[in-house]
């Protein structure tokens, strides 16, 4: 059985997801990934997902995103957008400069060239890049190819972002500045974002929800709003108290699985 993708029930829901199970292989071979996910996304809410490693955060991303079709269950994304997918990589066309890479979906799309440029400046100035339009990739840091791939995938114009540990390659400190610049673009066009991690004081820094995954076969079994106001810092005292329960309840979900 594959998933049905429609308008979501509610006005308020930007995605959602009904039952989703997603089994890989067939017959004594098959793997059960995900079991029965059902889980909403409001509009401009920022969603976290968290678990042990294969838990199938990625796999549910991906079924989200169109990669890969579900097993069982449905998903529905409001006006049937297309959602714009992050990865740990920003696997940017290295022949291209930094102003071609972000205009490759702006030519999908058939805007004329004019628009493109006005476009690509737009994006670049947004991300905090507009002198770095005429590098290549391999002329700039980490972080600042971060930088250039969410400014490509934010020219798709979606109001969904999926993220898969998009920060996760990078030093702290430039994790913590790409924090707020998210957080500043996620709020001014009021983004509705899955992102996916394993680094539990990010969820707490970035998230409006923390979801929990149960190792596998991934279901939900534990989420909790965060409560504290924004900005947020990732050292705070509030922050590093939720967590600390996050961390809690990770542990008792491995330490259960390994039983």
């Amino acid at each position: 059985m594959t998933s049905t993708t429609t308008a979501p029930k509610s006005a308020t829901t930007a995605v959602a997801l009904s039952g989703v199970t997603k089994v890989y292989g067939r017959g004594a071979n098959a793997v059960l990934a995900l079991d029965g996910v059902s889980l909403d996304v409001a509009p401009g809410e920022f969603v976290c997902l968290v678990g042990a490693s294969g838990c199938g955060k990625s796999t549910l991303l991906n079924l989200v995103a169109g990669l890969d079709r579900t097993s069982g269950g449905r998903i529905a994304l409001a006006g049937d957008a297309s959602p714009g997918l992050m990865f740990q990589e920003p696997a940017l066309f290295p022949w291209l400069t930094v102003e071609a890479n972000v205009e490759v979906p702006l030519k999908l799309r058939g805007l004329p060239r004019a628009e493109r440029r006005e476009r690509v400046a737009e994006l670049l100035r947004t991300v905090h890049l507009a002198d770095f339009g005429r590098k290549r990739p391999h002329e700039l840091s980490g972080g600042m190819r971060q930088r250039v791939a969410l400014a490509r995938t934010l020219a798709l114009d979606t109001p969904i972002l999926l993220m898969d540990e998009p920060f996760g390659a990078l030093d702290a400190m430039t994790r913590d500045i790409l924090h707020d610049e998210l957080e500043r673009i996620w709020s001014e066009r009021k983004l509705s974002v899955l992102f996916v991690t394993h680094n539990v004081r990010e969820a707490a820094r970035l998230a409006d929800r923390i979801i929990l995954l149960s190792s596998r076969p991934g279901r939900i079994i534990w989420s909790t709003e965060v409560d504290v106001p924004r900005p947020r810092r990732i050292d705070s005292p509030e922050v590093a108290a939720i967590a600390a329960e996050v961390t809690d309840r990770l542990r008792t979900e491995v330490g259960r699985h390994g039983r």
